[in-house]
């Protein structure tokens, strides 16, 4: 279930929401596949540490996060995952994994990938792994006033990966 705090911060601040019952989804993918959507439409939130300062990057659910194109957009010297017991306290009342991109209600900054801006409306997960929210992305944005530019890596980079989030990325260092 939709957690009451994610709920009535949309209510508050006036942002019109549907709500979608679905089977249990823990990953984008199964996401994608039970609200049986195109991949581009569904949303995922990516918890990064930039320069120690935990982030929100909110993605098209199939794609894989450039920690290079984060750290260069954010201009921070260090990106990495950051790990579930770093952040999971950020989110009370969500469960892991399903991690809400509402920064503004959860004191975290929030940046979203260019290519989600280009929906009219998106699928969230909303603190549930049995429920995922959609939203007008132009409420959205008046919402959480995002950093909008592109995080994600290009298709042909993510072929033939088993974990496009097992590296991080150290100063110039390795690529994600």
């Amino acid at each position: 279930m939709i957690p009451i705090a994610i709920q009535q911060y949309l209510r508050r601040h006036r942002v019109p929401f549907e709500r979608y019952a679905h089977a249990r989804a823990v990953t984008a993918p199964e996401l994608v596949e039970v609200l049986n959507v195109p991949g581009w439409r569904v949303a995922k939130s990516v918890i990064v540490k930039a320069n120690r300062q935990p982030w929100i990057v909110v993605v098209p659910a199939l794609a894989s996060v450039d920690l290079r194109k984060v750290r260069d957009t954010l201009g921070v010297h260090t990106v990495r995952l950051a790990t579930e017991p770093e952040f999971v306290d950020h989110f009370p009342g969500c469960e892991a994994g399903a991690e809400p991109p509402f920064g503004e209600l959860y004191g975290l900054p929030v940046a979203v990938d260019e290519a989600l801006s280009l929906n009219e409306r998106v699928l969230f997960r909303a603190g549930s792994h049995e429920e995922a929210l959609e939203l007008r992305f132009q409420d959205f944005a008046r919402l959480e006033w995002p950093l909008v530019a592109s995080f994600i890596q290009p298709i042909s980079q993510e072929r033939g990966k088993q974990d496009p989030y097992a590296s991080s990325l150290e100063d110039s260092g390795a690529s994600a």
